[in-house]
């Protein structure tokens, strides 16, 4: 690993690796990947304007999320089944994003149960992300288990009223091993065709008005996950949540929705007084997440890229990934001229193209 200069060298890596349906399963969007596709372009639309001559003789990428200070404005996004990867799975990734000083959050489609991935990082600061079950009484016992191993939030995914049609998982056949455990499910989840199987214990009947039952259950703060319109960034704000995240389920749910970035701006200028605001999807270089922190982002998270790390290298290959991603945002403040993630603001990027 000592060769590879960036993510994209991971990926590689991480392919030849892995059994092509895994890699198909992390790589993979819905439909025909338009949108999986315009997450990362729309980081090319956008250019950075440098400031010269600022004191940059002391730099950090030190920044505060939920008011908890994390080294870097990166944190680890929800990303299913990481034992597909490595067998050391989520453990392995809770252990990188310690070191890191970054907040790792645990999908709930994992093969760790939330007690399994504090016990791996004693003290580092995680989330859980939460499919909430037609269960009720279990949703209630998984929300207790999450604040009783002392994670620090509850990230709400909204955009999975059902499984996007992957079409990749379809033409390979792809089912999970028998072995691979799902301790946060209800059920025993099918291995075959289990994206259709989430779709029956996701609960479809779910609005606003619940969330109100999530936030009686649970005084972890509520993220809610999914949102791109500045519409349901308010609704987040009317309901309780500290914060929301702009994500399309990095382009496997819904195929046609705008890319993250594009839509950022717009809930910002709604929600971004009353809640934070963080992005996913697209992630790929520091500079990516310098360009979402301009545009009003508290923080950025990276799924597909930690997931590289993991399949070429296990917990080493994720820390070297964040390694590489903290060094890259690190020589973009000092080349932006701006000593803190704080300071990069709508003044320093300008849609891509000829000057007016």
């Amino acid at each position: 690993m000592s060769e590879f200069v960036n993510v994209d060298d991971f990926e590689k890596a991480a392919r030849e690796r892995l059994d092509p349906g895994a890699y198909g399963y992390y790589a993979g969007g819905a439909g025909d990947e338009r949108t999986l596709r315009a997450n990362v372009a729309a980081f090319t639309r956008w250019e950075l304007r440098p400031r010269v001559l600022v004191d940059v003789s002391d730099v950090s990428t030190a920044t505060t999320v939920l008011g908890e200070e994390v080294a870097l404005p990166l944190l680890v996004a929800p990303t299913a089944f990481h034992r597909l990867a490595h067998p050391d799975g989520e453990l392995a990734t809770a252990r990188a994003a310690a070191a890191a000083g970054t907040v790792m959050c645990l999908s709930t489609l994992s093969s760790a149960s939330p007690a399994e991935l504090a016990a791996a990082a004693p003290g580092a600061a995680q989330w859980f992300q939460l499919y909430w079950s037609r269960d009720r009484g279990f949703t209630a016992e998984l929300v207790a288990a999450v604040a009783e191993a002392g994670f620090r939030a509850i990230v709400l995914t909204v955009d999975f009223p059902v499984a996007g049609r992957r079409e990749r998982d379809l033409r390979l056949e792809f089912t999970l091993p028998d072995d691979l455990p799902a301790p946060n499910l209800p059920v025993t989840l099918a291995r075959k065709d289990f994206h259709a199987a989430l779709g029956d214990i996701v609960d479809t009947s779910l609005t606003w008005r619940d969330l109100e039952w999530l936030r009686s259950e649970s005084s972890l703060p509520l993220l809610v996950k999914g949102v791109l319109t500045a519409e349901d960034a308010l609704l987040a704000a009317e309901h309780g949540a500290a914060g929301v995240i702009v994500s399309n389920h990095g382009g496997r749910q819904l195929d046609g929705v705008p890319a993250t970035l594009d839509v950022l701006p717009e809930v910002v200028e709604a929600a971004g007084e009353r809640v934070e605001v963080l992005l996913d999807g697209g992630i790929r270089r520091g500079i990516d997440v310098l360009k979402a922190l301009a545009l009003g982002a508290r923080a950025t998270l990276a799924g597909r890229a930690i997931l590289w790390g993991l399949a070429a290298g296990g917990e080493e290959g994720v820390v070297r990934v964040l390694e590489l991603l903290r060094a890259e945002i690190a020589g973009g403040l000092m080349l932006l001229g701006c000593s803190r993630p704080d300071e990069v603001s709508r003044a320093h990027v300008r849609p891509a193209g000829p000057s007016v």
